[in-house]
């Protein structure tokens, strides 16, 4: 129990630089899990596999994105209740996810695994990779109780105040994904089923340990599952749904930003394509920081500390504008010498470095969304963070993006982006300043 933070008293700048640094790292292995899966298909099976596990990749995600959205509410309302000091209530709620996520993930994987055939056709791929697309799918619907599985243990924890224990497992899955990629690919000669073995393989031990771990360490109160009472299951589904919503909203936001980008030319495609690679990278610290923001605020609403939650969101907004305004001046140097390590076309490469620093300049915006939308999420507003990111991306993002394409040319595409965050940032606070969060009450006792 000694990793866990009490957020309801000592030094709130020292707890959200010590919370908010392992998430970070954590973020970026996730991110690493994937590019290296990717670097080993890719090397020793070529473009067509790769081609195969991407479409199935991109099926799984979608697959997901509501479960990952009734995850996140883990954070919500298991930090609440950690505030509360009540661990029969706590231990009652991790009950209730346990039971919510298993039943949801046998059944999205049950139609992952009968229904793949009909979905990769459906999704027109091309004859060579439907094969390959088809086992991947399969495999990981088959796996998917391990994904779901270890993710939920870490938020959990973060919920509680451990950061630094995720990270042991996401970076064993990672180790053990890149060992198990070139056995199960090249030493076995299972192609892009041992690519599939490798993911599930590594993602289930790692779950195991998991398991194993917090039941040692009793970092999470557990109980032999049982089925929990409707209260419970319609409070997770209340904030899950707009949760799983916003997933559905960011995928499809990006998409429609795709399409105005596939207007403007392949060289410019391939261009935004290796610089939105760097991007997602370069806005993990903002990512980390919107989860820390509910971790901590949400075990302060639990105990009704209104000024210390407007305290952490201060030091958020601080220390928001520190980390990325580093990232934007390290983004602004190293971008060309980035970009070429994806691509060497002259005109892509110089398109991915004016997108990099144009975006990077807006970098501090985007992540004052995510401090501010972390701190009202913990509260449980989370269809009024919903409505945000629909104003966001298909209000502001889409329109402004195409807009402002349409007048200046491809340069257009990162001033319409940048543009859009700042002025989601103006709206985000509006919300957290004057909004009616504050007034959310997701437990009688409250």
């Amino acid at each position: 129990m000694q990793q866990q933070h009490d957020f309801t008293k000592g030094n709130i700048l020292k707890q959200l630089v010590y919370f908010s640094a392992p998430i970070m790292v954590t973020n970026l292995l996730q991110v690493s899990y994937q590019f290296t899966d990717s670097l080993w298909v890719g090397n020793l099976l070529g473009g067509n596999a790769l081609g195969a596990i991407a479409v199935s990749s991109t099926i799984i995600f979608t697959l997901l994105s509501f479960i990952i959205g009734l995850n996140n509410t883990t954070l919500t309302i298991l930090s609440q209740q950690k505030a509360k000091g009540n661990t029969d209530r706590l231990k009652t709620y991790v009950n209730a996810f346990i039971f919510t996520l298993t039943l949801l993930g046998v059944a999205l994987g049950t139609i992952g695994v009968f229904a793949a055939d009909v979905i990769i056709e459906w999704l027109q791929t091309p004859a060579s990779m439907r094969e390959s697309a088809v086992i991947y799918l399969q495999i990981n619907a088959a796996g998917i109780l391990f994904l779901l599985g270890y993710n939920f243990i870490g938020t959990a924890l973060r919920a509680v105040g451990d950061s630094k224990t995720p990270l042991r497992f996401v970076l064993l899955a990672v180790i053990l994904n890149i060992l198990f990629d070139p056995l199960f690919i090249s030493g076995f000669d299972l192609g892009v089923t041992g690519a599939a073995y490798a993911t599930i393989g590594s993602q289930g031990i790692a779950f195991i340990y998991g398991i194993i771990h917090i039941i040692r360490k009793k970092q999470i109160p557990l109980t032999i599952p049982f089925v929990p009472a409707w209260k419970e299951v319609k409070l997770i589904l209340n904030l899950g749904i707009p949760s799983g919503l916003q997933m559905a909203v960011i995928s499809a936001g990006s998409a429609a930003i795709m399409s105005v980008v596939n207007g403007q030319g392949e060289n410019i495609v391939a261009g935004f394509s290796a610089a939105k690679r760097l991007d997602s990278l370069f806005i993990l610290p903002a990512q980390a920081l919107g989860t820390a923001m509910n971790s901590m605020a949400g075990q302060n609403i639990g105990v009704q500390q209104w000024e210390r939650v407007r305290k952490i969101a201060n030091y958020g907004l601080i220390y928001n504008l520190i980390v990325m305004g580093v990232v934007l001046v390290f983004v602004f140097f190293i971008s060309e010498l980035a970009i070429r390590l994806f691509i060497q076309t002259p005109e892509s490469v110089a398109f991915g470095k004016e997108f990099l620093r144009v975006i990077a300049f807006f970098y501090p915006f985007l992540g004052v969304n995510f401090v501010l939308n972390g701190i009202v999420r913990a509260a449980g507003a989370m269809y009024q963070v919903l409505a945000l990111n629909l104003i966001s991306f298909w209000v502001l993002r889409f329109p402004l993006t195409y807009l402002l394409t349409k007048l200046v040319g491809d340069q257009g595409i990162a001033l319409g982006m940048g543009i859009s965050f700042l002025i989601s940032s103006v709206l985000a606070y509006s919300y957290y300043r004057f909004g009616k969060w504050k007034e959310k009450r997701l437990f009688q006792d409250t």
